[in-house]
């Protein structure tokens, strides 16, 4: 193989690679850190201190991605699934339940191992760091997508002029679009509710947040054909779902973490 040769052939690769679906986790770093900074103001004192204790004096926004890392670990292969509950078109919620796990199975079990009190301080540090996670996760629209197309992977879009899936729109696309903040910034912004409000978005259980969710992603799978052309007035509509679904996250978090450590 001569030099061009090669040259052209690894350019064509990388092209090749940017229009295929890769499977993606949760919203992406900014959108978790986001709601893990808002949970993390409105922690009880006690249960800061016990988190802190946990997870080594580390913030819980330290912890708030180490998930989609891990999953990809021989270690922690077996989380890969529970990241996304994948719920078809031609099925109502909660779908056809994968054996392996899901996101709100995941999640509600790591809740009860931490009310336990059973568990060695490793085993409710990584309970907590699932805690952390899959609660952003659940909230994220494309994780409730569809099983058919990996949770929006295979749908091919424009983005702005350039390929990406759907599920990396919401993951990503839209938040980097909407504000070039960081998390605090963000957190700054969203996290301005009275205290009524925030009463009633912590209500309910993960079951009835990831049917909410999935109501969101069906709204978009019916807006969104593959092959669409997005651009400004497609984040225009679609930003304050994102930030209302980050802030519920960060909301409901806390409120799961104040429950778990009274």
């Amino acid at each position: 193989m001569t030099r061009n040769t090669f040259y052209v052939t690894s350019i064509v690769t990388v092209l090749l690679a940017a229009t295929v679906s890769i499977p993606a986790f949760g919203w992406g770093q900014t959108g978790h850190d986001v709601t893990c900074e808002i949970a993390s103001r409105h922690l009880t004192p006690k249960a800061r201190k016990q988190i802190a204790r946990i997870l080594d004096g580390k913030d819980i926004v330290y912890w708030a991605n180490w998930m989609d890392n891990a999953s990809h670990t021989p270690e922690y292969a077996y989380t890969a699934c529970w990241h996304y509950r994948n719920i078809d078109g031609d099925e109502t919620y909660p779908g056809a339940l994968n054996p392996d796990g899901d996101v709100v199975v995941a999640l509600c079990r790591q809740i009860e191992a931490l009310k336990s009190g059973k568990l060695s301080k490793e085993e409710a540090a990584l309970a907590l760091k699932m805690v952390i996670h899959f609660t952003g996760d659940i909230h994220c629209p494309m994780h409730m997508g569809h099983k058919s197309d990996k949770g929006g992977n295979k749908r091919q879009l424009q983005f702005f002029g350039q390929g990406m899936n759907l599920h990396s729109v919401f993951d990503r696309g839209v938040i980097e679009r909407g504000h070039r903040w960081g998390y605090s910034e963000w957190a700054d912004q969203l996290d301005v509710l009275d205290r009524k409000a925030v009463s009633g978005i912590v209500a309910g259980t993960p079951d009835e947040w990831g049917r909410d969710t999935w109501a969101i992603a069906t709204r978009i799978y019916d807006s969104t054909p593959q092959g669409s052309k997005l651009s400004y007035d497609y984040v225009s509509v679609w930003l304050p779902e994102v930030e209302r679904q980050l802030l519920y996250g960060g909301l409901r978090l806390a409120h799961i973490l104040n429950g778990i450590f009274r």
